[in-house]
């Protein structure tokens, strides 16, 4: 692992291999790989260190989540953790109907923190973060940015119901954008070299509003947030889940630097059209080929993504939809083994 090699991709100067990435919590493979405990102590920077990751994935929201500052919907959590110890029930949502997410504004509800604190706040957090993982690229982030903030407040169907009104459910993003611009705004003073700007805007069917509201209403208020972190030098690298493909030009001319994708968008694209100009933090490799494929399937996905990826100085390789704790550990060691031994420049 190399902060150096994640620092230099980030600038888009080739490195001899592409960096590497992982968003996993597949706790039986880590152990395999480390032959440490979980409970070890230095257990995931092993495992990090091993596995070459020079650039973790981190967003941070500010001190206080939001269901403890206002309301927010509950909509549960499916069992993700191989023991089922993350899934919780959906609790009552506290809207029940489109006029209240209508009359909703993000900052009345939720309040903005003092600036100087927050930024405290963020610089104590990334630090210790950096302090956890010392030898790669630990940018800044925020989660719920506009869309997100919407789905989390409301849940699906309240805020599906709200958007029919385009006009005033797009004042109601309008105040998740002034909500996440004083936290932007506080992130940029930390002295970091990137910053995430997640937001899960559409599903893996494509987007779930009509394409005109994201040009109008979606994608100016990114290019708002941004415009605070570029005036800090600070690299700004979106992340979506879900099929965006039709909106990469979208998002590119709102003025993000790069992009972090699942494999719904597509790989060769985003390669085609930015691998040049961009950070690409993704590929071919789809978790549920790792999961129910062979390993004939996984080489050629491996194959697939270098074709493209490794022409593209910007490449950070990533399975973008996680390696899931149900992926057989034998099929995600053949994919690390792999692709380490083709990943050269």
């Amino acid at each position: 692992m190399s902060r150096k090699t994640a620092i230099d991709t980030v600038n888009l100067c080739s490195h001899e291999r592409p960096a590497h990435c992982e968003f996993t919590l597949h706790h039986e493979l880590m152990e395999r790989v480390t032959g440490l405990s979980r409970h070890d102590e230095g257990f995931e920077q092993r495992f990090r260190e091993l596995w070459q990751i020079d650039f973790v994935w981190y967003t941070n929201d500010g001190p206080v989540p939001r269901d403890k500052l206002g309301r927010q919907a509950d909509m549960g959590h499916a069992r993700f953790m191989a023991d089922g110890s993350d899934f919780r029930d959906v609790r009552t949502n506290p809207f029940q109907s489109p006029d209240e997410v209508l009359s909703f504004d993000a900052v009345e509800e939720y309040g903005l923190p003092n600036s100087d604190d927050l930024t405290a706040h963020f610089r104590a957090s990334h630090q210790q973060a950096k302090a956890r993982c010392p030898d790669a690229l630990v940018p800044g982030g925020f989660y719920d940015t506009l869309v997100s903030g919407a789905i989390r407040a409301f849940g699906w169907d309240q805020m599906l119901m709200a958007a029919a009104d385009q006009d005033r459910f797009e004042r109601v993003l309008d105040s998740f954008c002034e909500l996440a611009l004083h936290h932007f705004r506080a992130w940029a003073r930390t002295g970091i070299e990137a910053f995430i700007c997640h937001d899960d805007m559409v599903w893996t069917s494509g987007p779930f509003m009509h394409p005109d509201f994201y040009r109008r209403a979606v994608f100016p208020r990114y290019r708002k947030l941004w415009e605070v972190l570029h005036e800090a030098g600070i690299k700004v690298i979106y992340c979506c889940d879900g099929n965006f493909t039709m909106f990469l030009d979208d998002v590119a001319a709102a003025g993000a630097d790069g992009f972090i994708v699942e494999p719904a968008t597509s790989f060769d694209i985003l390669t085609e059209k930015f691998g040049r100009t961009h950070v690409l933090v993704g590929s071919h490799v789809d978790c549920r080929t790792l999961t129910f494929g062979t390993r004939e399937g996984i080489r050629e996905e491996i194959d697939a993504s270098l074709a493209v990826g490794l022409p593209c100085p910007g490449w950070v390789c990533v399975v973008g939809n996680h390696i899931a704790p149900n992926v057989p550990v034998d099929n995600a060691l053949f994919y690390y083994d792999y692709l380490s031994r083709h990943w050269r420049r």
